[in-house]
């Protein structure tokens, strides 16, 4: 009797936390809030899950888990070095005093990184761009912090990618962008696209949410979290504000964990929390690849020839004085595919080329610098499709990647291209 008691208080605080993150999200619905005991959270399969608690101890960061990467020498490419104007901007300073520590063959030696983990003054920055103080504050913000790249994390899955403490050769890491309130979202690509699970020919699919925390304006998560992460062992939460301009060191430390606790993982599907993905379709066409083609892929819808916007009420707003110059081709942040084997050169060269506030534009960035051509696929259809084949199954049937989609449309799709009755 005992036993059951505990397991249905176990089920009231949860659905409790559940109702407080609905109806959040839903302004006209009653706001009901929930404090989440000290118990043992068991998963669906009644055993505790391990090593998916929050990395603390004593409520303090436990530092075991925060290892070191080596950061190799990166040769940065005669194309990207080119492709920059020298100009006064500020972002364009900070790269080219890094190149002037270039080496004769164009290596950049590990010893001259822009990373320092220190933040810059507002001292500083009024006096190296003249009209900082007319910047947004989320502007002001992010350049305070650009120089920033080692967060603590505050909940890991180190045995996301290990069965029976092995590792396992994961064929497709689903790496998705998310926010705490996103529970929705999450819960939903659990149940459809993001199946951990071996799909066909025993290719093994794994799935990650990576979050910041919330920022002192919203309501505090943190506890809901760590229950979430406790049940589903999917979530990795790093110790900084969850907002746009972060997106970039959310990226960063992604890396830096693949390198850690997945380095086997082939490939890596970097998106939002809002695509709609077809699992099948995609592993299908990662099996077809040559294998040339696979330790430098980079795939995705590609953006070719843009440059910023310089209209200061538009979301991806970038000032003249803070970045001159045209943007790289770039695989849209939505929802992209790059091979595991870029994994450590990826993470190496976001050491030395200054962060960029805008994630997918600086994901660009690396990839060109690291010569690698970004490859275009017309499955990935991350600015969506005509609204009037939105909900038709055999249409998505033949994508990789649509963004975006709620969680309803999500499921009703899913479960039409799941059907055996399914006739196109």
């Amino acid at each position: 009797m005992k036993g059951r008691t505990g397991a249905f208080a176990a089920t009231v605080v949860i659905c409790s936390c559940l109702i407080f993150v609905y109806t959040n999200l839903n302004p006209e619905g009653p706001v009901t809030r929930c404090v989440i005991p000290d118990i043992p959270v068991r998963s669906v399969t009644g055993h505790p899950r391990p090593s998916v608690t929050p990395d603390t101890v004593d409520g303090k960061v436990n530092r075991s888990q925060l290892r070191d990467v080596r950061i190799s020498t990166v040769h940065l490419s005669t194309v990207f070095r080119t492709a920059i104007p020298q100009s006064g901007a500020f972002w364009n300073r900070k790269f080219y005093s890094v190149l002037k520590k270039l080496d004769k063959k164009g290596n950049l030696p590990k010893s001259e990184i822009s990373g320092n983990g220190t933040l810059e003054s507002t001292e500083s920055l009024q006096t190296n761009i003249a009209d900082f103080n007319k910047y947004p504050s989320i502007h002001q913000d992010f350049l305070r912090s650009m120089h920033f790249r080692s967060p603590d994390i505050l909940i890991n899955q180190p045995n996301k990618c290990t069965s029976n403490g092995k590792p396992d050769t994961v064929t497709l890491l689903f790496a998705l962008k998310s926010s705490a309130q996103n529970f929705a979202q999450r819960q939903t690509i659990r149940q459809t696209w993001g199946q951990e699970k071996a799909y066909e020919n025993g290719l093994l699919v794994r799935t990650v949410f990576v979050l910041g925390t919330s920022s002192s304006e919203e309501p505090d998560l943190g506890k809901l979290l760590s229950l979430e992460a406790q049940e589903f062992g999917d979530l990795l939460v790093w110790d900084f504000k969850d907002t746009f301009f972060n997106l970039t060191l959310k990226e960063h430390v992604f890396l830096k964990w693949s390198i850690l606790h997945c380095p086997q993982v082939s490939f890596i599907f970097k998106g939002d929390d809002d695509v709609f993905v077809n699992t099948n379709a995609i592993l299908k066409y990662l099996k077809s690849l040559q294998p040339a083609k696979v330790s430098k892929l980079y795939l995705g819808q590609i953006i070719s020839q843009a440059s910023p916007l310089r209209d200061p009420k538009i979301k991806y707003y970038v000032p003249h004085t803070f970045y001159d110059g045209p943007y790289p081709p770039y695989a849209g942040g939505g929802g992209f595919v790059f091979s595991g084997a870029l994994l450590e050169s990826l993470y190496s060269i976001t050491w030395f080329i200054p962060f960029f506030p805008i994630d997918d534009v600086y994901t660009g960035m690396c990839f060109q610098a690291l010569g690698i051509v970004p490859e275009k696929h017309q499955g990935f259809r991350t600015f969506d499709i005509m609204e009037k084949d939105r909900e038709n199954a055999c249409v998505h049937k033949d994508l990789l990647v649509v963004h975006r989609r709620s969680p309803q449309q999500t499921l009703r799709l899913w479960q039409r291209l799941e059907s055996p009755l399914l006739t196109c």
